[in-house]
């Protein structure tokens, strides 16, 4: 149970950024009892008055795509919104899926200390909040911010090891180490979770399941972190691959043709380090031959257009669309392992299969 609704299989799906997880594909999860995951980052990017207006052409389409999801679940499952707490448009897209009904908001790229706020601006809602953190230390300060300013804690929490794709709570540091074979391991990084959020249990007599993120590459990985005491998993890169996602063939194709050897960690223009293929768009940002951006939309806090090696949001919108010249793919650390397009049933079906037989 999540805030007192049901999630009938104990898998979420994260929200990737830009169109790659809409309505389609969180619809889809939902369906099959999941939790589907949309993510808020220029989620209007397709409108037509995006070039114009992008924060009204967002938010709108936020709203539409929220409905759409929770129709496609038929109350199957849950809808979620990932929003990121870097966007400029961070608060005004809680709001707004909140009132389109959007069942949780899960947060990071940034410690979400005020979505109790916010979301308290929509009464009519009873989301389920969760933070996104990859440390006990984050899970620990995230809900001693809660329990002060607004008396309640996160009604559950993400915890995204350094295996993740996209971008990472992770110095470059610690992102190398685990590109080299050498990562945190997930286990102990859950241990540290479940022991910072055992007094915040016990005050508000009621539980904060962990789902882990990051490198979980199967049913069986989750079987075994959730005898450690996860809740659950998040996967993400897998359902990439699927006839649901809303990803263009191109992107798809992009992931389907990648080799371990084509991952590698970035320097994001938000100020993290990611995991993304080496496209040439990434190769000629690390050679400094990567053309400036010439204009900016002003969708990040921490970007500096005037440093900035390339704009984020146009690398994204094109990997989207497939353009591989000048794309920004974003991806998981077992990326190369994905060989198939199937569904969103198949992935879902597989995922419990493995999970049952390693029991």
């Amino acid at each position: 149970m999540i805030r007192g609704k049901a999630l009938a299989l104990p898998i979420l799906q994260g929200g990737m950024g830009v169109g790659i997880s809409l309505d389609r594909l969180a619809g889809a999860v939902a369906a099959c009892g999941g939790m589907g995951t949309i993510s808020t980052a220029l989620c209007g990017f397709q409108e037509p008055d995006f070039a114009r207006d992008p924060k009204a052409a967002d938010l709108r389409a936020l709203a539409r795509q929220v409905k759409h999801a929770k129709a496609l679940a038929k109350g199957a499952g849950l809808v979620a919104v990932n929003a990121m707490v870097a966007t400029t448009r961070y608060a005004d897209s809680v709001r707004t899926a909140l009132r389109a009904g959007a069942d949780a908001v899960v947060c990071g790229a940034g410690l979400p200390r005020d979505l109790p706020g916010i979301a308290a601006e929509v009464p009519e809602s009873d989301a389920a909040l969760a933070p996104i953190v990859s440390s006990g230390r984050a899970a620990a300060l995230i809900c001693k911010l809660w329990d002060k300013h607004y008396h309640r804690v996160p009604d559950f929490v993400v915890l995204e090891g350094p295996l993740a794709g996209g971008h990472l709570g992770f110095s470059r540091e610690d992102a190398l180490e685990a590109q080299a074979g050498r990562p945190k391991p997930l286990s102990d990084l859950l241990h540290e979770v479940l022991t910072a959020l055992v007094p915040f249990k016990e005050k508000y007599q009621h539980d904060i399941p962990v789902f882990v993120a990051g490198g979980v590459k199967d049913g069986a990985e989750m079987r075994r972190y959730m005898k450690e005491g996860a809740a659950g998993a998040q996967f993400a890169t897998r359902f990439i691959a699927t006839e649901e996602c809303d990803a263009s063939d191109g992107y798809k194709q992009a992931l389907l043709n990648a080799k371990q050897e084509d991952i590698t960690i970035v320097q994001s223009p938000v100020g993290m380090p990611g995991r993304a293929l080496r496209s040439p768009l990434i190769q000629r940002a690390e050679a400094g031959t990567q053309p400036r951006p010439d204009r900016c939309i002003k969708c990040l806090v921490p970007c500096d257009f005037k440093t900035t090696p390339y704009c984020i949001s146009k690398a994204l919108v094109a990997a989207r669309n497939g353009d591989w010249e000048n794309g920004l793919f974003f991806c998981g650390a077992n990326a190369g392992a994905v060989e198939r397009l199937s569904t969103v049933r198949e992935q879902m079906d597989q995922i419990m299969k493995e999970w049952r037989a390693a029991q």
